[in-house]
């Protein structure tokens, strides 16, 4: 898997999965591309989706972007919109 992890810092030079480390594919919204670290997630943590602070969203400076499982595709979460 390759692509850059959701939260990793911009000078970081190697900004990529880690061995060992399970991961999910954010798609669309602004963080789309991005890997999410789901290492040691429990299948309903999983099922609930993630909440991520994003400054490139909506709501800009702490505003946050919903992702949501994708049904029957549990390697990708889909983006269902911004919060404040």
């Amino acid at each position: 898997m390759r692509g850059r992890v959701y939260g990793a810092d911009h000078d970081d030079p190697d900004p990529g999965p880690r061995p060992g480390h399970s991961y999910v594919e954010l798609v669309g919204g602004p963080l789309d591309g991005l890997l999410l670290d789901v290492t040691g997630w429990s299948a309903g943590d999983r099922a609930e989706g993630a909440l991520l602070m994003t400054e490139i969203g909506r709501y800009g400076p702490g505003g946050r972007a919903l992702y949501e499982p994708r049904p029957h595709d549990p390697a990708h979460f889909d983006w269902q919109g911004d919060a404040p």
